[in-house]
């Protein structure tokens, strides 16, 4: 049996676990930093960083959609999907979909103008379900991003 609920703190270590998981799958194994802590230091509370959903079936963590709020200079408050994750077993079940849902009615109730995320070019399952879900693909927008190496660089060198 499917359920789709918010996180609560004793889910984030299962959580981490996934985004592991997706690391892995997504040919990045070693580059998952984030902790545990830190997880639940921005995931709860009052004035949370992200929200995020925990798909279970039958009982147990197998999934997970986490999203957080951001304003577009154009359409004014959005929605970005970070990353859904389903474990590798349970892909084709449903629960991505009812973790995809989550975000959406999520998004919304919030009455955003917009839900953005990015996908892998090689992921062609995960694009063709996007697509059947009447998602956009934009294929002339480059995802340009700094990581913390490069900003130390850039910011001491000005």
């Amino acid at each position: 049996m499917i359920q789709v609920r918010e996180a609560v703190k004793e889910d984030f270590p299962r959580v981490l676990e996934l985004i592991n998981e997706l690391a892995i799958f997504e040919k990045e194994p070693d580059a998952v930093e984030v902790t545990v802590e830190e997880l639940e230091q921005n995931g709860l509370g009052n004035d949370p960083l992200f929200k995020c959903f925990v798909g279970l079936y039958n009982n147990r963590i197998e999934g997970i959609s986490l999203c957080y709020p951001r304003f577009s200079t154009w359409k004014g408050k959005t929605i970005h999907l970070e990353d859904l994750i389903v474990t590798e077993k349970m892909r084709g079940k449903g629960l991505g979909k009812a973790l995809y849902d989550s975000v959406l009615q999520y998004a919304y109730d919030q009455k955003v103008r917009r839900v953005e995320w990015v996908v892998l070019d090689w992921n062609s399952n995960a694009i063709k379900f996007y697509e059947n879900t009447g998602a956009t693909m934009i294929k002339d927008w480059y995802l340009v991003q700094m990581d913390q190496e490069s900003l130390k660089n850039y910011i001491t060198t000005q």
